[in-house]
C-alpha cells in the first residue's frame, strides 16, 4: 500500500472510530448492568491491525479513547476505556500474530481482555471486590458483540483489502 493510501486509511479510521464512539455514547443497551457496549468503535481497531499495522492501529485506538473520553465521558471514563483498550489492544495483536483464530475469534477475546480489564480498574477505584460479580454478565454480552465485531470487521478487511490493492493510482 502507497505512503499516501495508507495516511488516508489512518485518517479515515480515526474518524470512523470516533464516530462510531459517539453513536455508542446515545445508545443505551436495556439490560440494568452499566457498562455494556456494541463495541463498534473497536471493529476500526480491529481492522486496522491487520490492513494499516500495529502501530498505526493503536494510536488510532488511544486517540480514539483520548477523543470520546473528552468529549463524551469523564475522568474515570477515560481511565476504564485506556486500561481496557490498551489490554484489548496487546491480546488481539499477539492472537493475530499467532494465525489461530479468526477475526471473530480476535474479537471475542479481545472484548474479554477489555471487560476484565475494566473490571480490575473498577474495584481498584471503588475499592472492593464485589466488582467482580459483573464480569460474568459483561463477558457474555462481550463475546455476543465480540462475534458481532469479529464479522463486519472481517467482511470489511476483506473487502478493503480488494480495493486497497486494486491498482488504481
Amino acid at each position: 500500500m502507497s505512503k499516501s493510501k495508507k495516511t488516508a486509511l489512518f485518517a479515515l479510521c480515526i474518524a470512523l472510530a470516533f464516530t462510531l464512539s459517539y453513536l455508542e455514547s446515545l445508545i443505551s443497551i436495556p439490560f440494568g448492568v452499566p457498562g455494556i457496549k456494541l463495541g463498534l468503535a473497536n471493529s476500526v481497531v480491529l481492522m486496522a491491525l491487520y490492513l494499516l499495522g500495529k502501530k498505526e492501529a493503536f494510536a488510532i485506538s488511544m486517540i480514539r479513547i483520548l477523543l470520546s473520553g473528552l468529549l463524551f465521558g469523564g475522568a474515570f471514563s477515560l481511565l476504564y476505556s485506556f486500561t481496557g483498550g490498551i489490554l484489548s489492544y496487546f491480546v488481539m495483536l499477539f492472537a493475530i500474530k499467532s494465525k489461530k483464530l479468526s477475526t471473530v475469534g480476535v474479537s471475542v477475546l479481545g472484548a474479554a481482555v477489555h471487560n476484565t480489564g475494566q473490571i480490575i480498574v473498577a474495584g481498584a477505584v471503588m475499592q472492593t471486590v464485589r466488582i467482580v460479580y459483573y464480569l460474568p454478565v459483561l463477558l457474555v454480552s462481550g463475546a455476543v458483540t465480540g462475534v458481532a465485531v469479529g464479522i463486519l470487521s472481517g467482511v470489511a478487511v476483506a473487502r478493503l483489502n480488494n480495493v486497497i490493492n486494486k491498482n488504481t493510482d
